[in-house]
């Protein structure tokens, strides 16, 4: 990858520490004690993590590892048990999914959730912040909203252009295919002029040639300035787009540090594949000890 953006990334990273809950030189979110219990499953316990502000990074894990939970706590979508945490210097813990949003904190779904009755125009027009139209006594008033609207449509075809979905602004979001609708979701959460923009899964159900297309948009967004967190199963993604990696397992994190790096750590490997996946096993199941197999 090239860029000023991704070359600042790499140099912010140079001198931060490769282990769970390292410092960053400047988060954009700080988080702290957080913990979430099920019953009596425990499905985030992490005691500190930072996210570097203009970087893009990746939370990875195998399946069950908490990761779609912890972005709904940091989200707003769920309540924590306890722990806190800041976006951008402020508190945001407690905080609704809509105040987050309008600070900066945005975010998409591992399932779409566009609007499939209404046009795509409309949902990406849905998606900008501070509308006048939406008072219901402004609403009333065409001439105190009509302006804002026509400029909300401009950045909206414009952004729809880019996306390539333009063609599609007049048919309903529900015709789209799962990757149209996976754009539709990037592109609307733009409208919010997001800092922080967070997205859960976004290559889950994509075909391949989408793919690269969506890769490419993830690092446009980066380099006019955004920060990116998101949650990710493919390995090879992972390695081509973030410039850090936070791993977590059980509900903690285990690891943090660049792609290479992470992809080799003895722990991550445990975390994927399980902690005796090279030993020889007895005929009962144990692993045998260096002498047992002599």
């Amino acid at each position: 990858m090239s860029g000023t953006r991704r070359e600042a990334a790499v140099q912010a990273f140079a001198g931060v520490a490769q282990e769970p809950g390292s410092p960053k030189p400047d988060p954009i979110l700080i988080a702290n004690d957080v913990v979430r219990a099920f019953g009596g499953l425990t499905a985030v316990d992490v005691s500190h993590v930072e996210i570097q502000r203009g970087a893009i990074t990746a939370l990875i894990g195998p399946n069950g590892a908490g990761k779609t939970t912890f972005f709904n706590l940091l989200t707003g979508f769920d309540r924590a048990d306890s722990g806190s945490w800041t976006f951008n210097e402020q508190n945001a813990a407690k905080l609704p999914p809509y105040r987050l949003a309008r600070r900066g904190m945005v975010r998409t779904f591992q399932l779409t959730k566009a609007l499939s009755r209404m046009t795509v125009l409309d949902n990406m027009r849905l998606g900008a912040t501070n509308q006048t139209g939406e008072r219901l006594g402004a609403a009333l008033l065409p001439f105190l909203w009509s302006r804002q609207e026509r400029q909300v449509t401009k950045r909206s075809m414009e952004i729809l252009e880019r996306f390539n979905l333009a063609a599609k602004a007049q048919d309903f979001a529900g015709s789209l295919s799962g990757g149209q609708r996976k754009l539709l979701e990037m592109a609307r959460a733009l409208m919010a002029n997001p800092t922080l923009l967070m997205l859960d899964e976004p290559m889950a159900g994509v075909n391949p040639a989408l793919t690269q297309s969506l890769l490419q948009h993830i690092k446009d967004i980066r380099e006019e300035g955004v920060t990116v967190l998101f949650v990710e199963h493919d390995m090879d993604m992972v390695h081509d787009i973030s410039d850090w990696v936070i791993v977590m397992a059980q509900g903690r994190i285990i690891a943090e540090g660049p792609p290479g790096s992470v992809m080799k750590d003895v722990a991550v490997i445990d975390a994927y594949l399980g902690a005796h996946y090279d030993k020889a096993l007895t005929a009962t199941g144990e692993a045998l000890t260096t002498s047992q197999g002599a």
